[in-house]
């Protein structure tokens, strides 16, 4: 028969073994049981609580069975390692994924910037280049990329078009800029973009608009060409994304991200690494509105912008040159989103197929995005032409600022377009 100091060392291992099951309970329960309760309430607070009361009744049955057999006294052991467990379950997640991002927002440069408060509930920031002389034309409205990613307000192109005659409007989209940003970002969607430009229309009692759109606005100009064609007097696309994102879903559209230099790459996985934006992540997936509420538009936003920052000149010919672009607000949920929602909307080409307007396609000549993209905007659009800009990639008003103006000034005042070099893409006027 087993010695009584054998049978008691047995109580004590099989003791203390339950007390190590509790530890190791500590964490996944937490992690389980945190996802569930933000993907019922999409509240960040009530999702901690639900984890800690988890860990404490989770990890009191192991802990509880353990000091019975390994303590004297078991219900203060017990007490004692579940509060340490439940302790260090919220200390380590205040050092982790509560811990803040830490990035501080770049200052904006200053500018004269208004606001419309639209029908649409939305509040947008605008600056307005009025055109200089006789004006009997339609307004200009500049479409910025993205999702999310504005410029930095007017610039030449705003200038050389106003000292045509054009009013020119420039407008940071929902989300971005210094527009507002939505407590649901689950608000951000195409069909928002599309509502906020035609309740623009009417706020500035046009009754047709000039669209100039790069990357995702060219998109966006399309989507609302295709929603409400007679409001449209011309169009120009630069650099252009997907007319319809669903169909470049499996070969893909192009991704800057296969251009970036290791320093660059490097750089990126740096901003990206960390256990908040891990949990960031999942949350993601889980419900965007959770995400948003543990890391908020005043943190990632910043975030962001170094991430574009670092990664911008991958856009251009020429990925190892620094690119130097004024500062602007990314807006990320904005991004995230409304990217999203482009893989769920139908298809603008049987519409877009009967438009009657003259549009302008631009593409550079290393354009990360692919060619065919732009040659759709040409072949499905009416009469529209396409022109290759040599020496440049999807940023081609950094690269060829002087051709790029020249181009888009000259379609939208009725002049030749300028000759370039031979190309493939498109047919020459």
């Amino acid at each position: 028969m087993p010695t009584t100091s054998a049978f008691s060392l047995r109580r004590r291992i099989a003791g203390w073994t339950l007390t190590a099951v509790a530890v190791l309970l500590a964490a996944p329960v937490a992690i389980v049981a945190f996802l569930l309760a933000v993907s019922a309430a999409a509240s960040i607070p009530v999702a901690m609580a639900a984890a800690l009361g988890a860990t404490a009744l989770g990890c009191a049955v192991p802990a509880g069975l353990g000091a019975r057999l390994a303590f004297r006294r078991p219900r203060a052991a017990t007490l004692l390692v579940t509060g340490l467990l439940v302790g260090a379950v919220a200390l380590t997640s205040a050092l982790t994924v509560f811990r803040p991002l830490g990035v501080r927002p770049v200052p904006l440069p200053p500018q004269a910037t208004r606001y419309w408060t639209l029908s649409t509930g939305s509040r947008i920031a605008y600056t307005l280049t009025p055109g200089r002389g006789h004006r009997d034309t339609a307004p200009v409205v500049r479409l910025h990329g993205g999702p999310g990613t504005p410029g930095a307000g007017p610039d030449d192109l705003d200038r050389d078009l106003a000292a045509r005659g054009f009013d020119v409007y420039t407008y940071d989209q929902l989300g971005s800029g210094r527009s507002e940003r939505l407590s649901d970002p689950t608000g951000y969607t195409v069909a928002r973009q599309v509502a906020d430009l035609e309740a623009i229309r009417a706020r500035i009692r046009a009754p047709k608009l000039i669209l100039v759109g790069s990357s995702w606005g060219a998109t966006l100009a399309a989507s609302y060409m295709a929603e409400h064609p007679g409001n449209v007097a011309k169009a120009v696309f630069t650099s252009p994304g997907a007319l319809w994102a669903p169909e470049w879903k499996k070969s893909g559209e192009g991704d800057i991200w296969d251009r970036l230099t290791p320093r660059q790459r490097k750089r990126m996985d740096d901003l990206e690494a960390g256990p908040r934006l891990i949990a960031w992540s999942v949350l993601m997936d889980v419900d965007p509105r959770a995400a948003h509420a543990l890391v908020p538009d005043k943190e990632i936003d910043p975030l962001f912008d170094e991430l574009l920052s670092t990664v911008g000149s991958a856009a251009t010919c020429h990925p190892e040159r620094a690119l130097h672009e004024a500062s602007s607000r990314a807006g990320f949920y904005s991004n995230q989103l409304i990217s999203d929602d482009a893989l769920k909307v139908p298809d603008p080409r049987p519409a877009l197929r009967t438009v009657r307007v003259p549009a302008l396609v631009l593409r550079g000549q290393c354009d990360y995005k692919r060619p065919e993209i732009a040659r759709e905007y040409r072949d499905t659009i009416p009469g529209a032409v396409l022109l290759q800009i040599p020496g440049a990639g999807h940023v081609i008003e950094a690269e060829q600022p002087e051709l790029y103006r020249t181009s888009v000034t000259a379609f939208l005042t009725g002049r030749p377009l300028p000759r370039t070099n031979p190309s493939t893409l498109g047919r020459h006027p």
